[in-house]
């Protein structure tokens, strides 16, 4: 039984590097104010809505660890409630090393990154692959996303916490990026039809 929420990753081990290391402290004050969440937030709620990609973790029972990308369309993940996560399982390369970790050992990590706002969110918990619910399958998979989807993998949150932006490189997402250039486009389009009609005027009241 943990005393703290985030005693799911700062393991007695963990600790006394801390302790070596002059972090403890700190922690220690994490840890009693119960600084890590246990339940999904409004605030995580808000911040999938956005996500268009993640890293899932994964480890074999003999402890080898895997992650993996996952990609979709805006929002891809879905909060089922408030300790479960669930997204669909889109047809990839049939390696099936996620699968073959979960059926033996359900642990499993979400990593989430904007680059943009610079931002990464940690959420540790466990992890089911579900097969032949077509209604759940219908609920995950994206509005018009061209993808096969197989089966749904279903996350139960135990714990997450936010990290601080040190060292995170700004990065602009490619659509974003193209909106914010064909408005610079339009915009000077249209200094420029201004300003040669300003022109035209100038020269007949000469």
């Amino acid at each position: 039984m943990r005393q703290y929420p985030s005693d799911i990753a700062f393991t007695p081990t963990v600790k006394r590097i801390q302790t070596t290391k002059g972090s403890r402290g700190s922690y220690s004050r994490v840890e009693r104010n119960r600084g890590w969440k246990t339940t999904v937030t409004p605030d995580l709620v808000e911040f999938l809505s956005d996500l268009d990609m993640f890293y899932l973790g994964t480890a074999s029972a003999e402890g080898q660890p895997y992650v993996q990308y996952r990609g979709g369309s805006p929002g891809f993940l879905k909060v089922l409630d408030e300790k479960t996560l669930a997204f669909a399982d889109f047809g990839g390369n049939r390696q099936y090393i996620t699968l073959g970790n979960l059926a033996e050992n359900e642990r499993a990590f979400l990593f989430f990154m904007d680059y943009e706002r610079r931002r990464r969110i940690k959420v540790w918990g466990r992890a089911r692959v579900v097969e032949g619910d077509a209604e759940l399958l219908a609920r995950l998979t994206p509005e018009g996303w061209d993808a096969r989807v197989d089966r749904a993998i279903v996350f139960h949150v135990e714990a997450w916490d936010v990290n601080c932006p040190k060292h995170i490189p700004q990065k602009l997402d490619a659509a974003a990026v193209k909106v914010a250039l064909d408005e610079k486009e339009r915009r000077i389009r249209a200094l420029e039809t201004e300003n040669r009609r300003l022109r035209s005027e100038l020269q007949h009241t000469v």
